[in-house]
């Protein structure tokens, strides 16, 4: 009998239906409102352990495949987002708040929009985990231009998917028996992955921190 898959589980997910399996969620979590809570980078770190030899998966997944595959589901999940986006606009995010909808997921993403710039943010938001699905509606409903999404959309996919796929193959060849440990080794990767996007994240802060005006202080001394 076979074991209820975990959709929540990259390992699950990548033994129940490979390859095909992590192109389809890879597609869903960044193009559809709906795929904001399925693995994206863990599932990403995973398959690329999977690609290596010595792992527990019967078949390896195959690396240029996998290569080519998820910067093409990444960024046409993104453009499909960002095409909703533009043709039903806000209606697309006013729905009810609920366990799996909550407007602080948008909140966030538009901030983000707005405080990078349209380019940098579609680029940024790939590392964040929800922001990125949330993002690229939200282009469209704020006029990104299509052309300009696209050039943007496949900078951010491209370096997104392969920095993290090559991370997980990097684990799978140095690590022997790494894959019984997936959880915690993917949590790691994932972690210096999204580095660079946190150090841009707090320089922005800073910037906003001074740029806030001054109040001025009393010194306590008066003219007689």
């Amino acid at each position: 009998m076979v074991a209820a898959v975990n959709v929540l589980d990259p390992k699950s997910l990548i033994q129940t239906f490979g390859l095909i399996g992590v192109l389809v969620i890879v597609f869903a979590e960044t193009g559809l409102l709906v795929g904001f809570f399925l693995p994206g980078d863990t599932l990403l770190v995973t398959a690329g352990i999977y690609t290596a030899a010595g792992t527990t998966l019967a078949h390896p997944l195959p690396l240029p495949v996998l290569m080519i595959g998820a910067p093409v589901a990444a960024v046409a999940g993104a453009q499909v987002g960002h095409f909703l986006g533009a043709k039903y606009g806000r209606r697309l995010f006013d729905r009810p708040r609920s366990r799996i909808f909550r407007q602080d997921h948008v909140d966030k993403a538009e901030h983000y929009f707005n405080k990078f710039g349209p380019a940098k943010a579609v680029v940024l938001a790939r590392f964040i985990p929800v922001v990125r699905t949330f993002l690229n509606p939200l282009a469209g409903m704020l006029e990104m231009s299509a052309i300009r999404f696209f050039v943007w959309n496949v900078v951010g996919g491209v370096v997104w998917t392969e920095t993290i796929i090559l991370i997980g193959r990097f684990l799978g060849d140095r690590v022997k028996g790494i894959d019984k440990y997936v959880l915690p080794v993917v949590a790691l990767a994932v972690l210096v992955s999204v580095v660079p996007v946190l150090r841009e994240v707090l320089r922005g802060r800073r910037s906003d921190g001074d740029k806030t005006p001054k109040t001025h202080q009393p010194t306590g001394r008066h003219r007689r």
